[in-house]
């Protein structure tokens, strides 16, 4: 017989809804895994590190981050926007700071709230470059990521695993919460 078959099944739902124990390790996990996507995807296309950027494409060598996906992926009623952007300085720019940013917010487990804005920002566009979706008439997994960094945010995963709770102590954070 279970431990979860003693406890009274109210009580098991508060233990889910307040974030305590397992499920706050859960989302700590998320988190860190949805970092180190971003984080991953920061530093391969800085330094070409072969997976999904060659070396001699790499930022650090002249490359241009936004052009190969936007120039020959773009597809659906914003190709045409999404053609006149690629590889553009400042689209390379928004695009490069937002990955590493976002990644390091959520590696660091502080900055959750901008890092959940501006990620599902980013995500929500790169979802809208390839319309409709290959595998799905409108879901693919740039949304459903949108989802998850929306839901880390409301659940404080930074606190769990990261340095949420002490950031949320300092007193910019407490100036302005939305640093939260």
């Amino acid at each position: 017989m279970a431990i979860a078959d003693h406890i009274p099944a109210a009580r098991q739902a508060d233990s889910a809804q307040d974030g305590s124990g397992v499920v706050r390790y859960v989302w700590a996990l998320a988190r860190l895994s949805l970092g180190f996507v971003f984080a991953w995807a920061f530093l391969d296309k800085l330094f070409g590190l072969g997976h999904g950027t060659a070396s001699k494409q790499a930022w650090i060598h002249g490359g241009h981050p936004t052009l190969g996906f936007l120039k020959f992926s773009a597809a659906g009623p914003l190709k045409g926007f999404y053609h006149s952007i690629a590889g553009d300085v400042w689209a390379d720019w928004l695009f490069m700071l937002g990955l590493g940013a976002i990644g390091a917010a959520l590696l660091l487990g502080v900055g959750m709230r901008l890092a959940a804005i501006a990620g599902t920002v980013l995500l929500v566009m790169m979802w809208s470059v390839v319309l409709p979706p290959d595998s799905n008439v409108f879901m693919d997994d740039h949304l459903v990521y949108a989802l998850v960094i929306i839901g880390l945010a409301l659940v404080g995963a930074g606190d769990t695993l990261g340095l949420g709770r002490w950031w949320a102590g300092t007193r910019i954070v407490s100036r302005f919460p939305v640093l939260r």
